[in-house]
């Protein structure tokens, strides 16, 4: 768990340095400005983090089923060398992710001006500037990668569904109170943050344009975008001791 949360934390930092500094820089100088290259390469960036931070979800879910569900068999199925490649395989599907998305967003020629309706560059803002007619068909034209990206992305919410029923169905069959405290006290942190991550994720990406709005697009990017990744490692520290107490007299401290 330590080996995902390291990669995860990884990747939350890279989400955040990818939009935030940029943000601020602009707030600050009170401009509004990115070149045409910094957008693809920030879009890019935070794609390639993003997926990977959805893959890793996804993988930590299944560790949390192994560990509760099958613990006996939790050294055979997640050893070190299947943990690496775990690990290996969720960076390389956010690359992949990242090209496709990037390269689709980018090949559409724009016509409706060059003002984004957002505080980084994001693939729906993007594709409201393009010519093309349907938003289902930019999003899912580039040779059908997305349309299997979009089904993979399913399909690890559906597991991860499924592996959280099973992890409930076990817990509630531990006697000891003490004991379902205890592995609820570890899912429910990771079952939060999971549900924010996906759902604003998710209407951010697949809303109709109909409903789209400035505040509304607004208040869907900043949960997925700053809040999930910043939130990430406070939410998974809090459970090492040292820290509580170290926090705790940090703000007894302070009165």
């Amino acid at each position: 768990m330590f080996f995902f949360l390291l990669n995860l934390a990884l990747t939350d930092l890279g989400s955040i340095c990818t939009t935030v500094p940029k943000a601020m820089h602009n707030s600050l100088w009170d401009t509004r400005h990115i070149s045409y290259a910094g957008c693809a390469a920030q879009l890019f960036f935070f794609l390639f983090f993003i997926g990977t931070e959805y893959s890793l979800l996804t993988i930590m879910c299944y560790d949390r089923y192994v560990s509760i569900c099958k613990p006996l068999h939790y050294g055979t199925l997640l050893g070190s060398r299947a943990c690496a490649h775990m690990a290996a395989a969720a960076w390389a599907s956010g690359f992949l992710n990242a090209l496709v998305h990037t390269a689709n967003t980018f090949s559409l020629p724009l016509c409706h001006g060059n003002a984004l309706g957002q505080f980084f560059c994001e693939v729906p803002q993007i594709l409201k500037l393009s010519c093309s007619k349907s938003y289902f068909r930019e999003l899912h034209g580039f040779h059908g990668l997305l349309a299997v990206g979009a089904c993979l992305a399913s399909g690890c919410f559906v597991f991860i569904v499924f592996s959280y029923v099973q992890i409930f169905r076990t817990v509630l069959r531990i006697p000891s109170e003490q004991g379902r405290h205890k592995v609820f006290s570890t899912c429910l942190p990771h079952l939060a943050m999971v549900f924010l991550f996906l759902s604003t994720g998710f209407l951010a990406y697949l809303k109709p344009l109909s409903i789209s709005s400035p505040s509304l697009d607004l208040a869907l990017s900043v949960p997925y975008s700053v809040v999930s990744p910043a939130l990430n490692p406070l939410i998974y520290s809090m459970r090492n001791q040292q820290l509580k107490a170290a926090v705790w007299r940090l703000i007894t401290g302070w009165f």
